[in-house]
């Protein structure tokens, strides 16, 4: 059934499902059988991802035979971020450029044009990418066979580590940005310095992908709130036309505002996330009207 085929992804996505599956089963439990679940899925808004940034370079028996590619993830938030910055900028035009950032204990970012991903930096799992607070991010695949030959580590522990005990965390013992930024010691620095980089690495390749960008949307916890480190992502990119209004910076925190300066050629917001009015939204769609407003031929 489909609660069991979500519980095929659980190592997929082991911070995430099998959380998401107690909840479901919960419900059922809660409001029986009868009361539909609607499942809707990060990685749909990047079902259409175009084949040249959805491959991997292995032998097509593989990627075939065993469903490899990259998937991405954080489309809920990715999608609203779009959304709602088109509704913010009434002049935006066609062929709009995006770069999203989605930026909290998970990070990814996505390269988009009139809605269309055209790039992302999750793949086939959530563990490729940027750093993030417990997870390691990009990472030569040899290093994990090198802790299953040569390091003495289980499958199990290795999963651990990439998925819980990376990232942030990792390196400086703590998954809290907050407190990282107001620590002096080497291992705070070098964890937020290679966050920052990451990211700035990022869009640069994002960049590229688009052909120049239009604006560069923050969200998620970090993305909303952490003004120093949408401060250290976007230093030194005055090159491809991104300059803040450091005053605007530090007074957007959790709030809607642009923080591009005016002679920036490319916007640059924080947009605060609301992944619920998507769920929101898809499940409407796909139940469709009420009965009891067609029932009043209501049609708004």
């Amino acid at each position: 059934n489909d609660v069991a085929d979500i519980e095929r992804l659980n190592q997929i996505a082991p911070l995430h499902n099998p959380a998401t599956l107690k909840w479901l089963r919960a419900a059922q439990t809660v409001f029986g059988q009868r009361v539909p679940q609607i499942a809707v899925f990060d990685t749909a808004f990047f079902a259409e991802l175009p084949e040249v940034a959805a491959g991997y370079a292995l032998p097509p028996d593989i990627t075939e035979g065993h469903g490899i590619r990259r998937v991405g993830f954080h489309g809920l938030a990715h999608a609203w971020m779009w959304r709602r910055w088109q509704q913010l900028v009434a002049d935006h035009g066609a062929n709009t450029r995006l770069i999203s950032l989605q930026l909290g204990g998970g990070c990814s970012m996505a390269a988009i044009v009139d809605g269309q991903p055209l790039d992302t930096s999750m793949g086939f799992s959530p563990l490729e990418g940027l750093v993030m607070a417990t997870r390691c991010g990009d990472l030569d695949p040899n290093v994990v066979l090198h802790l299953l030959r040569d390091g003495g580590m289980s499958m199990q522990a290795v999963s651990r580590l990439l998925n819980g005990g990376s990232g942030l965390f990792g390196m400086a013992g703590s998954a809290d940005l907050r407190d990282l930024l107001s620590r002096t010691d080497a291992p705070a620095r070098q964890a937020v310095d290679l966050y920052c980089y990451r990211i700035r690495k990022y869009v640069g390749a994002f960049f590229a992908v688009l052909g120049g960008a239009d604006a560069i949307v923050f969200g998620g916890g970090v993305g909303e709130n952490a003004a120093e480190i949408r401060r250290r992502t976007m230093a030194g990119m005055a090159w491809c036309g991104i300059r803040l209004d450091h005053k605007a910076n530090e007074a957007a925190t959790g709030v809607e505002a642009r923080i591009s300066a005016n002679d920036s050629t490319v916007q640059v917001w924080v947009v605060p996330v609301d992944e619920g009015a998507v769920l929101a939204s898809e499940a409407a769609d796909l139940l469709g009207p009420r009965r009891d407003d067609e029932a009043r031929g209501d049609s708004s």
